[in-house]
């Protein structure tokens, strides 16, 4: 996991395998995903809360992230949750249009979050969406 992370990721700071195995050691963790893509997250009580979601660059474009979110969705419901959130860099365009495709809408931003080297920091966008109402398009 950690390998995959460092590579998704290449312009930020990587979690460890350390890190990685203290997330899954906690019995709210949820963690679904191959070598190739991945998605960590935690349930607790009516929340699920998405850690992070990673492809590896060679995998991407593939659909793997959008079923991996599906998945997720699946998986918090039936542990009990009601409402998914997460945050992500609003320079990520790319993350952003998986999520507002999967039915996110920005809930909150916290301004100045994600250091950027060389340039500004930027701003986290909190997203959220209600875990029983189907994801634009779907029915």
């Amino acid at each position: 996991m950690a390998r995959l992370h460092a590579r998704a990721f290449e312009t930020e700071r990587p979690w460890s395998a350390d890190e990685f195995c203290r997330l899954q050691s906690s019995p709210s963790s949820l963690v679904l995903g191959d070598s190739r893509a991945m998605i960590v997250a935690r349930v607790i009580v009516d929340e699920a809360e998405i850690l992070t979601l990673a492809t590896d660059p060679d995998h991407r474009r593939q659909g793997l992230a959008r079923a991996l979110l599906e998945d997720f969705h699946r998986a918090a419901q039936e542990r009990g949750a009601e409402t998914a959130f997460l945050e992500v860099a609003a320079d990520n365009a790319p993350a952003r249009a998986l999520y507002l495709a999967a039915g996110y809408t920005e809930s909150g931003r916290r301004r100045g979050y994600y250091p950027r080297e060389g340039g500004p920091a930027v701003d986290a966008l909190l997203l959220s969406r209600a875990l029983d109402a189907p994801a634009p398009g779907q029915s």
